[in-house]
């Protein structure tokens, strides 16, 4: 983190999850005053509260559903990371309005009582689900976007600062695919893919932390950054994990499921069309059109052609070495593999993972 967070109180909305996690470690690092992590998990607070052991850090019980916790938790707060969603998209389809409630609805809450407490910047985080939605979380994330980009438009005089980040898939995240595949490796059970063609952006927790901290160095009014990265096929990363890990499972493929798609894009042509290219980031400028429609139906943009979408099939495709090599950089990832590597005192070597290793052994959840 920079010195701009010296002396500064920072609210992590949706603190006690993986991003949470992380960012506040990386600020305790730093000379900030206050971090207050709200969240509406009292359990999770506490470990997290035992856990780090600092007095900086204060924990507040409470929902973004509910406006009155998020005003109350926003005051005298200079920066908001907005990091609190529904992100399971099977979860999501089932009950697409708690999605609305929890993803629409409480981040409008967080930028309104962001902007009557003073806040100095919020940056809310998104998903590339929000770029050409086909499921319930997608559609709401995209709407969070809109409510974002919406405070400056309407809100021409404030003094707070909203803006958005856009990342792919968050690498050994609660709920995402890298644990679930190294606890089927561990019960000796195969690796299941939906879709083996199927492409992902991957990026690690600390990328998305740097992506978030460059938002609030460098954001103006709407801003929108994405972060540039490679992709690879879900397929190319479950063997990289049976590489890595040595293991004799297979990897079953069990079809697509439900409101997935094939490839996920980061930003579309027309963002692009308007966007500064940045090297490892790309700022897509706000939309400041006002209700004169003839900007909308009458004039055009010859420069939208000209562009493609920044999507997961077409950017650079990392192979298994290259997944092997990232996976090696996460600190979850060594973790594991030092509880599986019981290498042999005399000859040094690390035993072949079958059906019995580490049967025994918690499930790694998060």
């Amino acid at each position: 983190m920079t010195d701009s967070y010296e002396g500064k109180v920072v609210l992590i909305t949706g603190g006690t999850g993986s991003f949470g996690h992380t960012v506040t470690k990386k600020l305790l690092d730093r000379d900030v005053a206050e971090i207050r992590v709200f969240s509406r998990d009292e359990a999770k607070q506490d470990l997290m509260r035992y856990e780090l052991g600092d007095k900086r850090v204060r924990f507040y019980v409470g929902d973004v559903r509910d406006y009155d916790s998020v005003f109350r938790a926003t005051r005298d707060v200079n920066y908001v990371f907005h990091a609190a969603a529904l992100k399971q998209v099977p979860s999501c389809e089932f009950f697409p309005m708690e999605a609305v409630r929890t993803n629409v609805i409480g981040s409008d809450n967080v930028v309104r009582a962001s902007d009557m407490n003073g806040v100095q910047s919020v940056v809310c985080l998104s998903t590339d689900k929000a770029v050409y939605p086909v499921n319930a979380m997608g559609e709401t994330k995209a709407l969070m976007e809109k409510i974002a980009h919406s405070h400056g438009l309407n809100n021409p005089n404030t003094d707070t600062t909203v803006s958005c980040v856009r990342y792919g898939n968050v690498m050994y995240s609660r709920g995402s695919v890298i644990p679930l595949f190294i606890n089927q490796m561990k019960q000796g059970k195969n690796i299941t893919v939906t879709n083996p063609d199927m492409t992902r952006f991957m990026m690690s927790l600390e990328s998305s932390v740097d992506l978030v901290e460059f938002a609030f160095q460098h954001a103006r009014q709407g801003d929108l950054f994405i972060r540039k990265a490679a992709s690879c096929t879900i397929h190319d990363l479950a063997q990289a994990l049976l590489n890595l890990f040595r293991s004799t499972s297979s990897i079953e493929i069990i079809g697509t499921r439900h409101a997935e798609k094939v490839s996920e894009a980061l930003a579309t042509r027309e963002e692009l069309a308007r966007a500064e290219d940045l090297g490892e980031y790309f700022r897509i400028v706000a939309d400041n059109r006002d209700l004169n429609y003839s900007i909308y139906f009458d004039e055009g943009d010859r420069c939208q052609t000209m562009f493609e979408d920044y999507d997961s099939h077409t950017v650079e495709r990392m192979s298994v070495a290259e997944v092997e090599a990232l996976l090696l950089t996460l600190p979850e990832i060594r973790h594991e593999l030092a509880l599986a590597s019981l290498t042999d005192p005399i000859t040094g070597e690390v035993p072949v993972i079958d059906a019995g290793w580490h049967t025994n052994a918690p499930v790694t959840t998060t």
